[in-house]
């Protein structure tokens, strides 16, 4: 293309020449040194700045550098075409009256060319220093969410350490089987640390090995009601974010009782977005406001804004006795 462009302007100053006066044939040679050693004289340009630009202080120099090419320019082309083209005794004379028009030219066009070569690595540059920013906050931003993940696990963690150990002697198959569910719950909280999103069916799955671990620890005090609308289940949702909510809701609901308990959970579509909602039981007058939402909430809320830079997307409410938490998942297509 760059060639094509300077053999266009080589012909254009061909006919512009002949209609000046000159014959086809000088008019041809000149038309083709002239826009040669011009193309020439832009390509040093373009590639002089492509290895070094000039700071936002000493952007004079780009029209100085400019000023300086189409001066050599000129020389060289008077040299050049007075040492090729011998035939015609007018000519001499035809180019030497010309310099200043040719000098003109070279000029704005070598400046045309130094101020595009400087918009395009401005450009080039800002689109770059965006490009690291973005990856930068992508880092920070990443970093934060494994930070939040790790948070809420440990204390899980070490209350299933503590059944274990409460279980190892009075009923060790049981503590057995825990040891066993934990693992497994542990493999599959490993492989899900490095994905974006699941199928909410998938997380389902690994939510019931929390619970069956939950039910191992509380017995037949704790009821567990599942209830997904299948048209949910291929919905994507977050890894790992049902089981904090969950345990928030078992916290809340049986630490202050000795009765039994149900914690709902349940799944719809509204407005577009997946719904999943968590209900436990709450009694105020055993559970006192200064305890906060619960554990996790905080963080679960900070990691939704993270992935969706939505502050909407948790909410909870007391509602007859019930302390209810409903998530919104987006769906990115």
């Amino acid at each position: 293309m760059y060639l094509a462009w300077w053999m266009f302007w080589s012909f254009t100053q061909t006919f512009v020449l002949h209609r000046l006066g000159l014959n086809w044939q000088v008019a041809l040679i000149d038309g083709i040194i002239s826009n040669a050693l011009l193309g020439f004289f832009c390509f040093v340009s373009i590639a002089i700045f492509y290895y070094y630009q000039p700071g936002n202080n000493n952007r004079g120099y780009r029209f100085i550098f400019a000023l300086g090419l189409a001066i050599f320019y000129t020389i060289m082309l008077r040299f050049v075409l007075n040492y090729v083209i011998t035939t015609g005794e007018d000519y001499p004379s035809f180019l030497l009256n010309s310099m200043p028009v040719r000098f003109i030219m070279s000029l704005l066009v070598l400046s045309f060319v130094t101020l595009l070569n400087w918009m395009w690595n401005l450009l080039k540059d800002q689109k770059e220093q965006e490009q690291r920013r973005n990856d930068a906050e992508q880092l920070v931003k990443d970093a934060e969410l494994a930070r939040l993940r790790q948070q809420l696990q440990p204390h899980f963690l070490f209350n299933s350490l503590n059944s274990i150990s409460a279980l190892a002697g009075s009923k060790p198959n049981e503590a057995r089987k825990m040891i066993q569910q934990l693992s497994d719950f542990l493999r599959g909280t490993l492989k899900k640390d490095d994905q974006q999103s699941v199928e909410l069916n998938e997380e389902l799955e690994h939510l019931k090995l929390y619970l069956e671990i939950e039910k191992v620890r509380f017995g037949h005090r704790l009821e567990i009601n599942v209830n997904f609308e299948e048209e949910t289940l291929p919905m994507h949702i977050p890894p790992l974010l049902l089981q904090p909510i969950v345990e928030n809701a078992i916290k809340f609901g049986l630490y202050d009782t000795i009765d039994e308990i149900t914690i709902s959970i349940s799944s719809y579509i509204k407005d577009g977005l997946l719904h999943v909602q968590v209900k436990n039981p709450f009694d105020h007058e055993t559970q006192s406001a200064n305890r906060g939402t619960g554990f996790g909430l905080s963080s679960i809320k900070r990691r939704l804004f993270l992935l969706y830079a939505r502050n909407d997307l948790m909410s909870t409410e007391k509602k007859e006795n019930q302390f209810i938490t409903t998530l919104r998942i987006p769906q990115i297509k």
